[in-house]
């Protein structure tokens, strides 16, 4: 809806993962070069850890993107939360093979004869495996044993596993000895700092269009970052919706006392009052922030406001402009067909 309003192209914060907004962070382009050095290595393990929502997903959806144009086949499996067996039988199901109803030798073999065939072309197969902590140890050892399928002195297959900071801690179990000498690559995403959290806002923004409409203060940049901690799904999150207020409110500017604005909203919609996908702020914690007192009458009142309201007042303002869309649309419909049949 905000775009339109700000003469955007398109929404600079969706979540959903999209390579035209890749932010190259010095850890996002260096965890790149690791999938990228696993590509040339063309065998093994490369492990991406990081918190949620640090972009290990964007980082796969990119190299995916940049791999389109190349002999490279790809499968993604995105549900990690199996056993053994229904873990080749994913596998199977992302290259596209038959796997129900079958026992687990003819899933292997059927694999390993897909694999064979695909290197005789020129190809190379790639498994990105999403949330890899959810797999149990002896589904990782089903993945090692996948590794092990060679044409000649050629591996067949090689896997990315990206999970969360406990899939460090997973991959060093015992038992999993054979697969830790296969990891040929491994790096741990962080969060972005102050000044690479306001690199991430412009560029997503310019991505989308952005002409400097809206502006952003220096402070306003200071406080999304204390409020999301860097994590660049929260800033989506938290950026996305001050985008959404600003046109409610018909804001060309934001400064430290909108982003607070925006942050107690949030925080008030929560039931508890504490929100999950921040740094660790909750509205009380807000409420007794110093800089409260420092805040324009107006934004005080605006931030008393939000703490009274309804946790569904942003949703009601936005079903009445909805509302006041629709009849401008059909008073325009009426104009047209009128003007129509007049002439």
């Amino acid at each position: 809806m905000y775009e339109s309003y700000y003469k955007l192209n398109a929404r600079p914060f969706q979540l959903s993962p999209d390579p035209r907004f890749f932010y190259g962070s010095t850890n996002h382009k260096r965890a790149m070069s690791y999938l990228r050095y696993g590509l040339t290595q063309g065998e093994g393990f490369i492990v991406i850890t990081g918190e949620i929502g640090t972009g290990k997903t964007m980082l796969v959806k990119t190299l995916i993107e940049e791999l389109a144009q190349d002999n490279v086949v790809v499968a993604q499996l995105v549900t990690t939360q199996l056993q053994e067996d229904d873990t080749l039988r994913m596998v199977a199901a992302s290259f596209g093979l038959p796997y129900d109803g079958l026992d687990k030798a003819t899933i292997l073999n059927n694999l390993e004869s897909f694999m064979m065939s695909r290197v005789r072309d020129g190809k190379r197969l790639l498994l990105l495996v999403d949330e890899a902590q959810n797999l149990p140890p002896r589904s990782l050892e089903e993945l090692r044993l996948l590794s092990n399928f060679q044409l000649g002195r050629k591996v067949l297959l090689q896997s990315f596993l990206l999970g969360q900071p406990e899939f460090r801690n997973t991959i060093q179990a015992k038992g999993l000895e054979q697969l830790r000498q296969r990891v040929k690559a491994a790096y741990h995403l962080s969060p972005l700092n102050a000044e690479q959290t306001r690199n991430y806002i412009e560029y997503r923004l310019r991505a989308a269009g952005w002409r400097d409409d809206p502006k952003f203060t220096d402070t306003a940049f200071t406080s999304i970052y204390k409020y999301t901690g860097g994590v660049p799904r929260r800033i989506n999150t938290f950026c996305d919706r001050l985008l959404l207020f600003g046109m409610l409110e018909e804001i060309h500017e934001f400064d430290a006392d909108k982003i607070k604005t925006v942050m107690q909203e949030l925080l008030s919609e929560m039931p508890t009052g504490n929100s999950p996908i921040f740094n660790g702020e909750s509205k009380d914690k807000l409420d007794a922030d110093p800089d409260m007192e420092n805040l324009a009458p107006s934004s005080q009142a605006s931030i008393s406001s939000l703490k009274k309201a309804s946790p569904n007042s942003l949703d009601a303002r936005v079903e009445a402009l909805e509302k006041r869309l629709m009849q401008l649309e059909k008073a325009i419909l009426t104009w047209v067909n009128s003007s129509i049949r007049a002439s």
